[in-house]
């Protein structure tokens, strides 16, 4: 039997309010500062001189435009259900109540690939830019407490500090780290529109020409000396032209990761029904903008060529402005940036589990809440496990395990709406994707297309992680879950049922 969350149960556990329940205390603004607290990072001060050097040139803007639509397609879909299934767990609770207990179980434990190693990786990297910060006024951290040991230290504090600080917080309240997170997100948010306006008036449109870089694959592909699954397989590929801006797509497309966590705080909006589509589709129309303005004026201030190998490229870009004396500002919004995204993760981790064990996937003590109705049990063992991978492990080569999970999920959001159209055509949608089944589909496609590219390595460490989830399953969940005990007690209650 293939169990299911019915829609009316989910709905009437977010109704549930008092003692025991997440508090609804976040509003429409506070939900879009949430996504873009999540998608404004790493990605918008690494990734954009990364993609232009290697693979698109300046038209890495219009790989930001093609990134932004792939996730579009699944941010359309993930906002049906967050607004028709306003309950914690995000991709979990709509597959489960779209495909079954058992696929909800893979994408819940899938999430943790995101969530935890996203924020350990995102500490790690956060570490480098505080020592950065602190070296500004003489302060110099040694290596041996920036690196763990595969990299030459001994262990990286400052990461396991910031990972404890940001758990400390979010249990004591969502509201308060609601407010911190909209002060983080308005520093960075100020600081990239600073970088865009001073910026603009120096941009040397020289650097912008060509602004598709030729590809000489490409060439040869058009005039027959190459066959196209050789130009495929060649290092022609992706390196610039059509193709290069394809591959920069998949590059910058992971500096959106972190929408989708708007939709893990669903039961705490205040009007989940309009707040959860603002939220999410709100957050990403403001950060694509961002990332489009930010690109272009950066490959405009120096030649994408410069940032090859370039460790800080904004800082680069940003001394061909002479305001210099803002660089201070500069490492500032990427710590902001980086911290914010954080927190969120770290939100949408313990609402994940918070979900599975109300649903007796997991331990209780996962959903267990405090005095000031956080999931802190939770928060706590999170607290030691992601400081673990972010003070000691090389947490950087696992940045492909959080991309794969992350495409993973968007793909089983894409399937679940089109299943529930079908299954449950009339159930009530405050707000409905469109275009479907074209929508749903595109976004499937994007994703897998995504995933095909990545390392092989990736989806070995996908399977390994994924086989522990499964033995758990089918070890401690599947005869803990609350549905089948009900369906349990109801069949020996009534055998003919």
């Amino acid at each position: 039997m293939l169990f299911k969350k019915s829609i009316p149960t989910l709905i009437a556990e977010a109704a549930e309010s008092g003692e025991g329940t997440l508090k609804r205390t976040l509003t429409s603004s506070g939900l879009v500062a949430l996504g873009v607290g999540a998608i404004i990072g790493a990605g918008l001060f690494s990734l954009t001189g990364i993609a232009a050097a290697e693979n698109a040139g300046p038209a890495v803007t219009i790989s930001f435009i093609i990134a932004a639509t792939g996730c579009a397609f699944a941010g359309l879909c993930y906002a049906e259900f967050a607004a028709m299934i306003p309950v914690a767990g995000s991709a979990y609770t709509y597959s489960y109540a779209t495909m079954g207990e058992f696929v909800a179980w893979v994408i819940g434990w899938d999430l943790v690939l995101e969530y935890a190693l996203g924020a350990a990786t995102v500490a790690s990297s956060w570490s480098q830019y505080f020592e950065q910060f602190l070296s500004e006024f003489g302060i110099h951290i040694p290596h041996a407490f920036l690196h763990g040991p595969w990299e030459g230290g001994i262990v990286n504090i400052p990461a396991i500090i910031i990972v404890c600080l940001l758990s400390l917080l979010l249990m004591r309240g969502t509201q308060e780290s609601s407010f911190v997170n909209n002060i983080l997100v308005i520093v960075k948010v100020a600081v990239v529109l600073i970088f865009i306006a001073l910026g603009w008036s120096f941009i040397n449109p020289a650097n912008h020409v060509p602004f598709i870089p030729a590809n000489e694959g490409e060439q040869m592909l058009k005039s027959g000396e190459l066959g196209f699954f050789e130009f495929f397989r060649s290092d022609y590929f992706g390196q610039y032209g059509i193709s290069g801006i394809m591959r920069g797509a998949g590059v910058v497309f992971f500096a959106f990761i972190g929408f989708d966590a708007v939709s893990t705080a669903a039961q705490e909006a205040k009007n989940p029904q309009k707040g959860m589509p603002i939220g999410i589709i709100g957050s990403l129309i403001v950060c694509t903008v961002l990332y489009v303005l930010f690109s272009f004026v950066m490959t405009g201030l120096e030649n994408y060529q410069a940032f090859a190998g370039d460790a800080k490229p904004v800082a680069t870009a940003f001394a061909k402005t002479g305001y210099t004396f803002l660089n201070t500002a500069l490492i500032v919004a990427i710590l902001t940036g980086y911290t914010s995204v954080m927190l969120v993760m770290l939100l949408g981790q313990s609402r994940v589990f918070y979900t599975m064990s109300k649903d007796g996937l997991l331990p209780k003590f996962f959903s267990d809440l405090s005095k000031r109705q956080t999931p802190w049990k939770t928060n706590a063992i999170f607290m030691v496990f992601i400081s673990i991978f972010a003070g000691f492990v090389p947490v950087a080569e696992l940045g492909h395990m959080v991309s794969i999970g992350t495409l993973f999920a968007f793909t089983l959001v894409c399937i679940g709406v089109m299943v529930l159209r079908k299954t449950n055509p009339n159930a009530a949608r405050p707000f409905r994707t469109p275009l479907v089944p074209l929508v749903p589909i595109l976004g499937i496609v994007v994703c897998i297309a995504m995933m095909a590219s990545l390392p092989v390595e990736s989806w070995e460490r996908l399977a390994i992680w994924m086989a522990v989830g499964i033995v758990i399953y089918f070890s401690y969940s599947r005869y803990h879950s609350k549905i089948r005990l009900a369906e349990k007690a109801k069949q020996s209650q009534d055998p003919t049922a």
